[in-house]
């Protein structure tokens, strides 16, 4: 048995090189294709049909899953304000100073209700690239469905201020949210963008999402914060109520949801609608 795992290990090894060697004329592919195979490995064992969905969605009660995407330690940037928005939900819903770490799904966690619907808020300790691994980790631990889980996350090509709902479909760019397409294995997972624009100038793309907000943009996040919060509430009330037709957990069918719903936008301030409407 432990000559056929090491074999199976160094299978998986000699494919990641094979791949890596034939990727080498792009960084950014490269960057993905690492980030897939840390994936997998992290994974191992828990990538099995349905993830095993099926199995533990019959626990008592319906159950979701919002997950803040970012960087632990990092919760200040630009890049992990999907921490800052679940923060921002846990004190509206009063339990803030529940979070607890749990190794098991590699992130912080709290349960909470939402109009009587069990809610798992999850905030991952793992890097953006592989914030996945504890997403699949977290749904499998506690039974949550893709289609129920939400993903809150940054979003370059929306300015500072501008937040919307994305009802699945592809990651459009996000290391974050195509981690979490990757280990769930379907990309119908909803998802709430909030707007941090593109860098001026010379800034990089890397050192704009990695800084942190100006005192500026900091009165502005506010407002946004709170209007991500009401965002979310709504969302979770309004599944609960109106229960989306089920589809299929693969990726045709987070991109059938996608042609079938358009997004919608909010503006966390007048001031933001002015400036979106200059863009």
């Amino acid at each position: 048995m432990r000559r056929l795992r090491g074999g199976t290990v160094i299978g998986q090894i000699c494919c990641f090189l094979s791949l890596a060697f034939k990727s080498l004329t792009s960084v950014a592919a490269m960057r993905r294709l690492l980030s897939r195979f840390l994936n997998r490995v992290l994974l191992r064992g828990l990538l099995t049909p349905a993830m095993g969905f099926e199995a533990q969605s019959q626990a008592p009660g319906h159950r979701r899953m919002v997950v803040g995407l970012g960087n632990p330690g990092m919760e200040a940037t630009r890049h992990s304000v999907g921490m800052a928005v679940l923060g921002a939900l846990a004190t509206r819903l009063g339990v803030a100073d529940a979070w607890r770490g749990d190794k098991h799904v590699s992130g912080e966690v709290i349960v909470s209700e939402v109009d009587h619907t069990h809610v798992v808020l999850l905030r991952p300790r793992l890097l953006m690239n592989i914030n996945g691994v504890s997403v699949a980790k977290a749904a499998n631990k506690y039974g949550i469905k893709p289609e129920d889980i939400l993903l809150v996350h940054d979003e370059l090509d929306k300015p500072l201020g501008k937040v919307a709902v994305k009802h699945g479909g592809s990651a459009r760019g996000h290391n974050g949210v195509r981690s979490c397409v990757d280990c769930l294995q379907t990309d119908v997972m909803k998802r709430l963008r909030v707007g941090i624009g593109r860098p001026t100038g010379k800034t990089s793309v890397d050192r704009h999402v990695l800084g942190r907000f100006s005192s500026e943009e900091k009165k502005l996040l506010d407002s946004v914060l709170i209007q991500s919060v009401d965002l979310l509430l709504s969302l979770l009330s309004e599944q609960r109520s109106q229960p989306a037709p089920q589809s299929p957990s693969s990726p045709a069918g987070g991109r059938h949801a996608a042609q079938k719903t358009k997004e919608r936008a909010r503006s966390a301030s007048p001031a933001a609608d002015s400036a979106a409407a200059q863009s």
